[in-house]
């Protein structure tokens, strides 16, 4: 009997100094041979409605995919740029729609599915364009992406709105109407919109009867809504935006916390991919390259999204492969943005360097 106390005394121990709970083994990432999944091809050409010329949409980089399934398939939607000439930053963006059946092997639709047009929204996304997509469905069968709009002044969070991937409804920046327009014309990105699986699916539900999103580049931000439309922001005691996690000296995520694909709630806790930037001056981890960005795990309690309750202390993905550091950013980049659950496996996609698209797949999980 002694001996069987002292076991359960050592597997409780055990389970309390386990930093992270694993409802996603973050630990059984591993990237397939066939990387990167998806390349930029000079082949692809539309009419600019903008130009009323034809572009090459995709001929520089394709990266940073947002990713959902639909009719037993993956769906990405990825981020195309158009001149490889232009200067980081300096493109035009236009999103791309692409299907798998096994997550790995991907056939291209033809044209971008959201880009710049001539309407009202073009102030807000032109000439930049439309960047960094996540993507999730509703439980009335409706797809939210909340993306960045970039006129080369200000990057905006906007949302768009779809029944089918293809034909897309753009409502315009996510924070235009809260706190009487104060976050309308500020530098904002980024938004992962909580999920929970709901018969193996996840999908946008209330959380204390309303939506709610975490955000952000610099710090991890929390936003609310009735309608998936228009977000309000949470302010702090001082007025100002509260921070529910920030950069944290000699780790990882030194210089930036940006979320990565929406949040998902598994077993009461939501589950936050986001992404870490590596500092380039003193506050920089000694273990990864200065500037490196790679992809890291906070965990919050399901019924406070506010309450962070468990963070990793390092990155489960970050930069290995000969693409990965090359390209446009070549200090090395793992950004995630997309994750489905997909017969049984866990597919993680991100951009690569802002160059291309990789995944990473995980072992069948437990049902």
């Amino acid at each position: 009997m002694k001996n069987l106390h002292l076991l359960f005394l050592l597997s409780f121990l055990a389970a309390c100094s386990s930093p992270v709970p694993n409802d996603i083994d973050i630990a059984n990432f591993t990237k397939p041979a066939e990387n990167p999944i998806l390349k930029a091809d000079s082949s692809f050409i539309f009419i600019d409605p903008i130009k009323k010329t034809e572009v090459k949409w995709q001929k520089a980089d394709v990266f940073n995919p947002a990713a959902i399934v639909k009719d037993n398939k993956i769906y990405l939607l990825y981020r195309c740029e158009d001149n490889p000439a232009a200067i980081l930053g300096g493109r035009t963006s236009r999103l791309g729609l692409a299907e798998s059946e096994d997550g790995i092997h991907f056939k291209k639709f033809p044209e971008p599915v959201l880009y710049p047009k001539s309407d009202v929204f073009s102030q807000y996304d032109y000439p930049g364009g439309v960047e960094d997509p996540r993507i999730v469905e509703t439980e009335e069968g409706w797809y939210v992406i909340a993306y960045t709009s970039w006129n080369y002044k200000v990057p905006r969070l906007s949302i768009a709105f779809s029944k089918d991937l293809i034909n897309w409804e753009k409502k315009g920046p996510a924070f235009s109407k809260a706190h009487e327009g104060r976050f309308r014309d500020s530098a904002t990105k980024s938004g992962s919109i909580i999920t929970k699986m709901i018969n193996g699916k996840p999908l946008a539900v209330k959380i204390n009867g309303k939506y709610w999103m975490y955000w952000g580049e610099h710090l991890v931000n929390l936003a609310w809504s009735d309608n998936l439309i228009d977000w309000s922001p949470i302010l702090d005691e001082n007025n100002e935006l509260k921070a529910v996690a920030r950069p944290r000296n000699g780790k990882f995520d030194s210089d930036l916390t940006e979320c990565g694909p929406p949040a998902v709630m598994i077993n009461d806790k939501i589950y936050l991919f986001y992404n870490g930037k590596n500092a380039t001056d003193d506050r920089a981890s000694k273990d990864l390259p200065k500037g490196m960005y790679s992809v890291g795990q906070m965990v919050f309690e399901g019924a406070h999204p506010e309450s962070l309750i468990a963070r990793s202390d390092a990155p489960f993905l970050k930069p290995s492969l000969p693409h990965e550091v090359t390209g446009q950013y070549q200090a090395g980049t793992t950004f995630a943005e997309g994750l489905v659950l997909f017969k049984g496996k866990w597919f993680l996609y991100y951009g690569t360097a802002d160059s291309y698209v990789g995944v990473a797949v995980t072992n069948e999980t437990k049902k």
